[in-house]
């Protein structure tokens, strides 16, 4: 509430004049430049993604790529330019993740541009927006619901301001704000208006770091990054050891010279690395970042886009997610006699009284346009706490009273007869606010008590018509829809009841406030109305206690704590500014039917990831169980790096890319590693077993001089046809171009074995029959046994 004051202050901090009545006017055009000059300007750097810089040294400078690039300079110090193929690899694979994440980049920056908000900064006696970044020190900045404070200033206009600083502080309840008092930036306004002073812009803002990591490309926890990385870690362990000993044992034998005996270490070591695995994950995340921009979904955090995937609970706001911002005035209904042209006059009185009306106001104010005979001398915004707004006016010489508007079950006592007809109304769906007459002054803690009902406002809402459909999709994919609404519970019931959502109606006010019980409340309802929002957040808080996985959806300042708390928040590019900043999501088009793309999209990504892990760790499996075999029967190592970089171009490179593309609907599962290497496991030792086999076999079978080539031959026959059958399981269900992803890698292989320059490219030459035919053999058996141990785990560890 605001008194007009008397008297001119001075910003002790800033020279700027506090006006004794009126606006201020902010700073003159040559002010700002010399701030501007001075480098007094709110410099923080705002960015919704990384760097180029950063994005080149995340992909170049990795623990792997250090492991790679050594390994590479040795071999071209040492082997054919063909055995030193793995480091041209790596640095394609390393420039074509760059390159995505910087396509991601730009999708990123150019949405954000589109979703910043701008402050009103008045200068010259001018309101105008400006970014945030061209804010100096001294502007004079306005503000009002649902605006953020981006700037440290001092107060010199306020009316009703009340400014929620929980983000900061953790205290939930609203601060009311005065001339005079301290503003600080990461808080934002939940009723009134006014204007501050900036007296700390930049990096010196208290919050200044708020600003910049709420609309910022991070990479904050996800499953499958964190699982990823915990199975870098391991493959590490195994790596050191395991290439010691094979640098050991291979130097020792030697029987075939130094640089064949380094090439051939060099071979065991290069396999080990799962390098493609991390690459593809983040080229999968941008790609899903570069697809929802194109659908005008703004994706704050990358993981965002798993973590949707992964929810099993939706919080929805009803006001602008299941409706649309707009209302209409549908009817007025006066009581006790109340005169309809005065009541009219009253209402546009009101609406004229707040100079940032909220929708339901809004559509007062189309209906009823302010008479301009009364005069506003003191009003009270509304709050999503208090559920009513007012204001006390003066006409010519008389006194107009006090007014308040607001929701009917909070103005009156519960016996109240008016409340019945509200309670018919509500039941259609309809939005139903109450004008009363005060007795007692506006800032009187208990102003509606003894307040006298003169009218009832009818308001239809408007149904977004996406969002029957929408809900439906969370109902197939059994997701939980729990709608959490300020409003009327009976009336939120019947708008979701029209949009196909069925469930439980609940009062919020009649909720238990222990935990425990209020999660279980939630279990039951699927409707609740008067929902404060310290509530919507202990609701969300609720839910996360009984191990569900919460997104909340929301567009208001009422929606900030529950959003920030939620394990995704998503709002509409149209919310609050407040809203945007802490949401994951933004929905920049305002369609609550961009949710089921990224939903999807999520799933793309957890289920392709899956699959591809599965390839590369396979790899790492038999790799390191190869060189371990070796060591132990002190033999030369079966292959040379260009055997391995043909066997992981055609079996895991190049089919892990499309498969990682791939459209996938399958539901996300939790536990990434554990579900990962039940496959890994026994497929790489399956495939390490049976090649080592072989390997012997060739050993015993060829023992003519000089027939290494003929022994690696035989084993990479065995191996590729093993990891062939691991592509055609991981590419199950087959699509056509699954089959021709298999078939032609297949067909790949058959013509470098044909082909003589390919032949001697490669050293790659079958040698008799026999031996090939047992190489085939052995790679039946095994094929089978790697078929039923993956359909034995798919039995113990059902999906």
């Amino acid at each position: 509430m605001t008194h007009i004051d008397a008297g001119a202050e001075l910003d002790p901090v800033h020279p700027v004049p506090l006006p004794a009545l009126g606006r201020a006017r902010g700073l003159s055009a040559a002010e700002v430049a010399e701030r501007v000059a001075r480098g007094e300007v709110n410099d923080v750097p705002v960015r919704s993604s990384r760097s180029l810089g950063e994005i080149v040294r995340a992909n170049v400078f990795t623990r792997f790529n250090a492991i790679i690039g050594v390994l590479w300079l040795i071999m071209l110090s040492v082997a054919p330019f063909q055995d030193s193929l793995f480091g041209y690899v790596i640095i394609a694979n390393t420039g074509i993740g760059i390159i995505q994440e910087w396509r991601a980049k730009k999708t990123l920056d150019s949405l954000a541009v589109i979703g910043e908000a701008k402050p009103t900064v008045r200068r010259d006696g001018v309101a105008a927006e400006v970014s945030t970044s061209r804010i100096v020190l001294g502007d004079v900045i306005e503000i009002g619901p649902g605006d953020k404070i981006v700037v440290d200033g001092t107060c010199v206009e306020a009316d009703g301001l009340e400014i929620d600083e929980s983000l900061l502080t953790g205290e939930a309840d609203p601060v009311v704000k005065r001339r005079g008092a301290e503003v600080m930036s990461g808080s934002f306004v939940v009723a009134g208006g006014g204007a501050f002073t900036a007296t700390k812009v930049g990096r010196e803002a208290y919050a200044a770091q708020l600003a910049e990591e709420a609309s910022r490309f991070t990479l904050v926890h996800s499953e499958l990054r964190s699982g990823i990385s915990t199975i870098l870690k391991y493959v590490t362990w195994m790596m050191i050891p395991t290439a010691i000993g094979l640098v050991i044992s291979q130097l020792v034998v030697k029987q075939h010279g130094f640089k064949d005996s380094v090439a051939r270490t060099v071979g065991g070591i290069v396999p080990m690395v799962p390098e493609g695995l991390v690459l593809l994950t983040s080229v999968a995340f941008a790609i899903g970042v570069i697809r929802l921009g194109r659908k005008q979904c703004l994706v704050q955090e990358l993981p965002a886009i798993e973590g949707l995937a992964r929810i099993d609970t939706v919080c929805l706001d009803k006001t602008g997610t299941l409706t649309e911002g707009g209302m209409d005035v549908t009817e007025l209904r006066p009581l006790g006699g109340a005169d309809e042209s005065y009541v009219r006059k009253v209402l546009g009185a009101l609406g004229e009284s707040d100079p940032r009306p909220n929708p339901s106001l809004r559509a007062i104010i189309d209906a009823y346009p302010d008479s301009e005979d009364w005069r506003c001398v003191e009003s009270l915004p509304f709050s999503s706490a208090r559920k009513y707004s007012g204001a006390s006016f003066s006409e010519g010489d008389g006194e107009a009273g006090t007014w308040l508007l607001g929701a009917p079950d909070v103005l009156l006592p519960p016996d109240d007869p008016a409340l019945a007809e509200t309670e018919r109304l509500n039941e259609e769906g309809l939005r139903v606010l109450l004008l009363v007459r005060a007795t007692r002054d506006l800032d009187d803690p208990e102003v509606k008590k003894g307040a006298r009902p003169t009218a009832l406002v009818v308001l239809e809402q408007r149904l977004r018509p996406d969002a029957a459909d929408t809900l439906r999709y969370f109902a197939e994919q059994d997701v939980r829809a729990k709608v959490l609404s300020g409003d009327n519970a009976v009336s939120v019931g019947a708008v979701a009841g029209k949009l196909g959502l069925s469930g439980e109606v609940v009062d919020a006010r009649r909720l238990p406030d222990e935990r425990e019980e209020m999660a279980k409340s939630l279990d039951k309802g699927t409707v609740f109305g008067r929902v404060t929002p310290q509530q919507k957040r202990d609701m969300v808080g609720a839910l996360q206690s009984r191990g569900h996985t919460v997104a909340m959806t929301g567009d208001g300042v009422n929606d900030v704590l529950a959003l920030k708390d939620a394990d995704i928040g998503v709002s509409m590019g149209s919310g609050s500014e407040a809203t945007r900043a802490v949401a994951q999501i933004v929905l920049l088009n305002n369609s609550f039917s961009t949710l089921p793309s990224v939903v999807a999209e999520g799933r793309r990504v957890i289920g392709n990831i899956t699959r591809v892990a599965t390839l590369f760790l396979v790899k790492t499996v038999y790799s390191v169980l190869l060189a371990v075999l070796v060591v132990c029967w002190r033999v030369e190592y079966p292959f040379l790096p260009r055997h391995l970089t043909l066997l992981s171009t055609l079996t895991i490179g190049i089919p892990a890319f499309f498969l990682a593309l791939a459209p996938n609907t399958e539901r996300a599962r939790p536990h990434f590693v554990r579900r990962v290497m039940r496959y890994s496991i026994p497929g790489g030792v399956v495939a390490g077993v049976a090649t080592f086999v072989t390997y012997l076999v060739a050993r015993h079978h060829y023992t003519g001089p000089g027939e290494l080539d003929a022994e690696t031959s035989a084993a990479t026959l065995t191996l590729f046809l093993i990891s062939m059958w691991v592509l055609a399981i991981i590419a199950r269900p087959y699509t056509w171009w699954r089959v021709a992803l298999v078939a032609s890698m297949g067909l790949a292989f058959v013509v470098v074995l044909i082909v003589p320059w390919l032949q001697h490219f490669f050293a790659l030459k079958l040698v008799g029959v026999e031996m090939p035919w047992i190489a085939v053999g052995i790679s039946v058996v095994a094929a089978a046994a790697l078929e039923l141990l993956w359909r034995g785990v798919d039995r113990r560890f059902p999906a």
